[in-house]
């Protein structure tokens, strides 16, 4: 059993020249108890952005907070707070911030995903 705040949760600032303004929390992985899936909350600063990239993993994502874009197989879609998608294994994207305030967002991988 796990319970806690994403407040109390530990924030990794991601450092990489494919992305930008990237904090990182694990809210629930294998370390309280999910064993198949690690479920992520990701923050982009203003400008900030995620790697363009694929993988052999299909992953969730679900917006918190301010607006961001996702970019999947060559096109851009909206998000924004209740937004959700789905993508699937070995599809091109990123995601970014757009707007004033950063964007939060959820994303759920399977264990193996979570680099």
């Amino acid at each position: 059993m796990f319970v806690s705040h994403r407040d109390e949760i530990e924030k990794k600032q991601i450092e990489s020249p494919s992305s930008k303004h990237v904090t990182k929390q694990v809210l629930v992985g294998p370390n309280q108890g999910w064993k198949d899936h690690v479920m992520r909350m990701f923050t982009l600063g203003k400008g900030g952005f995620a790697p363009r990239h694929a993988h052999p993993w299909q992953h969730i994502i679900y917006g918190v907070e301010g607006k961001g874009v996702l970019f999947m197989d060559g096109k851009d879609y909206p998000l924004t707070p209740g937004s959700t998608a789905y993508v699937p294994s070995d599809i091109l994207h990123q995601i970014s911030q757009a707007g004033d305030e950063p964007f939060v967002f959820i994303c759920i991988v399977p264990e193996y995903g979570d680099k």
